[in-house]
Parts: structure tokens; C-alpha cells; sequence
């Protein structure tokens, strides 16, 4: 029974309420960071592959995503409103489900944010060298890309990737009060250069290029769906900052729908548009599909500011991942799961420093040699498997701890939770078996760390109940 033993909730909250973090963030901070970690590779990026996989029907691969993503949406606002801890659905599991769920979901959260991070800054590398190739600088071929990425050309290693990378960890690192000032303004630089593929692109659209609308029938839209997913991963990541927020029973729901919301109207409108642009058979082997359909329609100068747009707009979503990344770890570290080194908090910045250091390093080095493709997958699953984790327990709570106060409460309680969680079956479902076998692989790993360190070493094997304050955290 040890492994399904539960933190007290009233300790999670006592807890929280004495955290050394610094609670700097309002509701547009967490809108802004939302919006900041979902538009970015997602739609600048696998675009064309989405394309390529439902045609003009991308739009509807776009829309059955987000209706998987808005379902689990409302499971984490309630979760953020009523548990407004650190650590995100891992710290929800772990009051609900238990020790074990907790553990298994970390773990996989820890795969999600910290592929993403890798995933996107393979994205913003790609866009970074098609602006310097407008200006006639060209990088060493080999420094370019992963080994394998490009069939074209050897490669070995994407140093654009490492460098943009080591860039954000040493921002993440000196305060995230600093970090969201960066990413409010890089978040409307990102969304002006949306706009502006679409008020531009609308005009060079041309209706023929939508026919056949699905040319691969539904399996092609599922299969892109579970793709495009990709795009919308992040808006999960805003409650990860529960501790540092002002008033996070208000502010934490508005930012997950709301940030949810904008960027599902925005990806539809987009990829009508690009779609309507470009006959969707012409994205094979396409690393800047937005742009490449703006130099289609012989707008070359609104090419070029999307290109800068992209260089600047995906570095919001390299930090908001990274920033998820290392406050799951943070909470996991708290609790005993991992090393108490690595819930160390920075004396002056009031960060976890060294586990920023050591997660950007890390995935800095993944993203340089792992090609986007396979990095996208495997976070597509990861994600899946959190969100269903996430509608489950929001039925536990529910039946456990129906007093326990929620500033917003998921509406349509059980039905809405189980939809959601059929819908993240049903993609996961239509992911590569390739991908399942590595999803799997991790969780072993997983597994048998829990079993070897993490379960010995849990605060509440150790008798606490709870951990109720930072003072037993090791600092610098």
C-alpha cells in the first residue's frame, strides 16, 4: 500500500503558502506565458508535415487537437484553482492517486517539457539560419543540424540549437520575474507575425488549392491530429507556477483557458491560410512552411519579418518548457523522488539554479543530435498520457475532497473528464509504434528508478507528511 500512500492536501497548501519562490506573476503574466509556450514550432514548423499527412484538411487536424487539449484544460483549471502548488499534475497525482501515479507522471512530465524545449529550439534554428541565409550568412553545413536531419547534407551537430539553449538557461537562472518580462515582449512579437500571415496570406489564397479538402480521408486527419497536438503543448506548463503567482485561484484558470483559446483560433486561421497558399504537396522537405508560403505568394518582405518574427517568438517557448521543466523537478526534489540538490534554491536569485543549469545543458546537448520528427512524437505521447492522468484524478478530488474550495470547477463533471480522456487515447492511439516503444523504454527507466532510490527516499516513507516549508530545502 506504500505506493499509493497520499500528501495531505491542507500541508501541499500550508507548504506553498511559505515557498522561498518569489510570487511576482499576475494573470496576463500567465496568459502571456501560455500563449508564449504554445505558438512556436508547432505551427511555424510541423506545419508542412501536418499538411503533408491531411492536405487542406489541416485545419480540422488542428481543431480535433485543441477540443482533445480544451477537455484536459478544464481538468487542470480546476486542479490549479483548488491545489495552487508547484510541480503541476505530477503534485495533483500525488494527492489523488497516489505516490506511484505521482512518480510515473513526473516522470513522463520531465520527458514533455524537457523534449520540447529540445523540439522548439530545433524549430527556431531552422528559421535563425533561413534569416541569415536572406543576408548571405551561412553557417558550416555541419554545425546545421542533428546527424541523420538532413538527407542531403552530413551533419553532425545543431550549435544554433546548444547556444540559443545555454542563452534562456542563464536567463531562467537569475529570476523569473526578469524571464516573463522578456517573454511578455517576445509573445507579442509572436503573435503580430500570426497576424500578419494571415491578413497578408488571405489575399493570395487561392480556393482550388483547399480540393481535394481531405485527401487521405480521416485517417490522415487523426494522424496529422496527432501531430499538431505538438502545437498546443504549454498551456499545461502555466500552472507549474502556481507558487510564484499573486493570486493563483483567480489567475491560474484565466491563463490556461485563456491562452488555450487564443492560440486554437489563431492555428485554424493560419493553416487555412498557408493551405490555401501553397498546394499542400509542396511542403515535403520544407523546414519554414509559414514563410515558404509568404515567398510563394511573392511576398518576400512579409517572409522575411516572419522569419525574424519566428527567431524571436519560438525563444518564448524554448523558456516557458524549460521553466516547466525544472519546477516539476523542483517539486519531485522536495518531496524526496530525486536528489535534494536539485530543489535547491539560488540565496539572491531565488531559483532553482542548479537544476536550471543542469536541464538546459542536458537537453541543450538533445536537441543538437536528436532530428525534430522523432523529438516530437515522443513528447506528443508523453503529453497525452499526463492529460488523461490529469481528467482522471479531477474525478478522485472530486469524490475525495468535495469541500475542498475551487475557484473554478470543471464543468459537466464525470462526462467532460472522461471525454477527454477517450480523446488522448484516440490520438495517442495513432501515433508511430516506434514511438510507443520508446514511451515505454522511458517509463521503465522511470520505474526502476522509483523503485531503486526514489521510493526509499520519499518525505513520506520517511514518516512526514507533507513537506510544509522551504527551510528544508537545501540552499547554496
Amino acid at each position: 500500500m506504500s505506493l499509493f500512500r497520499k500528501k495531505n492536501i491542507e500541508h501541499m497548501l500550508a507548504g506553498a503558502h511559505s515557498t522561498s519562490l518569489k510570487k511576482s506573476l499576475g494573470a496576463m503574466d500567465l496568459m502571456f506565458l501560455g500563449i508564449g509556450a504554445i505558438i512556436g514550432t508547432g505551427i511555424f514548423v510541423l506545419t508542412g508535415k501536418g499538411a503533408l499527412q491531411a492536405g487542406p484538411a489541416l485545419t480540422l487536424a488542428f481543431i480535433v487537437a485543441a477540443i482533445a487539449c480544451g477537455l484536459a484544460g478544464l481538468a487542470y483549471a480546476e486542479f490549479a484553482s483548488a491545489i495552487p502548488v508547484a510541480g503541476s499534475i505530477y503534485t495533483y497525482s500525488y494527492a489523488t492517486l497516489g505516490e506511484l501515479a505521482a512518480w510515473i507522471i513526473g516522470w513522463d512530465l520531465m520527458l514533455e517539457y524537457g523534449l520540447a524545449t529540445s523540439a522548439i529550439s530545433v524549430g527556431w534554428s531552422g528559421y535563425l539560419q533561413s534569416l541569415l541565409a536572406g543576408f548571405g550568412i551561412h553557417l558550416p553545413t555541419v554545425l546545421t543540424a542533428a546527424p541523420g536531419a538532413d538527407p542531403h547534407h552530413v551533419t553532425y551537430f545543431n550549435l544554433p540549437v546548444f547556444l540559443v539553449m545555454m542563452a534562456i538557461t542563464w536567463l531562467l537562472s537569475i529570476g523569473v520575474k526578469e524571464s516573463t518580462r522578456v517573454n511578455n515582449v517576445m509573445v507579442g512579437i509572436k503573435v503580430l507575425v500570426v497576424l500578419l500571415v494571415i491578413v497578408v496570406g488571405v489575399f493570395h489564397v487561392t480556393p482550388a488549392n483547399w480540393h481535394p479538402f481531405m485527401p487521405m480521408g480521416y485517417s490522415g486527419v487523426f494522424g496529422a491530429a496527432a501531430i499538431m497536438f505538438f502545437a498546443f503543448i504549454g498551456f499545461d506548463s502555466v500552472s507549474s507556477a502556481a507558487e510564484e503567482v499573486k493570486n493563483p485561484k483567480r489567475d491560474l484558470p484565466i491563463g490556461i483557458i485563456g491562452s488555450l483559446a487564443v492560440c486554437a483560433v489563431l492555428y485554424v486561421a493560419v493553416s487555412a491560410v498557408v493551405t490555401g497558399i501553397v498546394p499542400w504537396q509542396q511542403f515535403a522537405g520544407i523546414p519554414n512552411p509559414v514563410s515558404y508560403a509568404l515567398k510563394v505568394a511573392g511576398q518576400n518582405w512579409v517572409a522575411g519579418l516572419i522569419d525574424l518574427g519566428a527567431v524571436l517568438g519560438m525563444l518564448t517557448g524554448i523558456l516557458v518548457m524549460l521553466y516547466g521543466q525544472t519546477r516539476i523537478i523542483f517539486a519531485m526534489s522536495r518531496d524526496g523522488l530525486l536528489p535534494a540538490k536539485l530543489s535547491s534554491v539560488h540565496p539572491r536569485y531565488k531559483t532553482p539554479h542548479f537544476t536550471t543549469w543542469f536541464v538546459g545543458i542536458f537537453f541543450g546537448l538533445i536537441g543538437a543530435v536528436v532530428p525534430l520528427d522523432v523529438l516530437a512524437e515522443l513528447i506528443n505521447i508523453g503529453t497525452l498520457a499526463a492529460f488523461s492522468m490529469v481528467s482522471i484524478a479531477v474525478l478522485i478530488l472530486r469524490r475525495t475532497h468535495p469541500e475542498l474550495p475551487r475557484a473554478f470547477r470543471c464543468p459537466g463533471v464525470p462526462v467532460v473528464p472522461i471525454l477527454a480522456v477517450a480523446a488522448c487515447l484516440f490520438l495517442m492511439v495513432n501515433l508511430q509504434p516506434v514511438t510507443w516503444i520508446a514511451f515505454i523504454a522511458w517509463l521503465v527507466i522511470g520505474l526502476a528508478i522509483y523503485f531503486v532510490y526514489s521510493r526509499r527516499h520519499s518525505k513520506l516513507a520517511q514518516g512526514e507528511a507533507a513537506v510544509t516549508s522551504e527551510s528544508n530545502v537545501a540552499t547554496h
